[in-house]
């Protein structure tokens, strides 16, 4: 075995035998580092989408886009899925 793998069955062994909030802590934290890399803060998802809806919302509202009722749009969906 490579000394990385002996490393993290090292800290595996250990980190099972903590309590299981600080494991949970752990994990949270694991996890966390995976998703700083390369994934979008989740604040500026929010903020990107909440811009998206007001800018279609005022399309909507000067009449620059129409509406299309929902059963329309539904069997569309379904139509594409077969």
């Amino acid at each position: 075995m490579s000394m990385i793998s002996l490393s993290r069955e090292r800290i595996e062994t250990e980190a099972l035998q903590l309590p299981a909030s600080e494991r949970a802590a752990l994990a949270h934290r694991l996890i966390a580092s995976l998703e700083e890399d390369g994934e979008d803060d989740p604040a500026d998802v929010e903020l990107a989408w909440t811009a998206e809806i007001r800018r279609r919302l005022n399309e909507y509202r000067r009449g620059e886009v129409q509406p299309i009722p929902s059963d329309e749009v539904f069997a569309k969906a379904r139509k594409l899925l077969k």
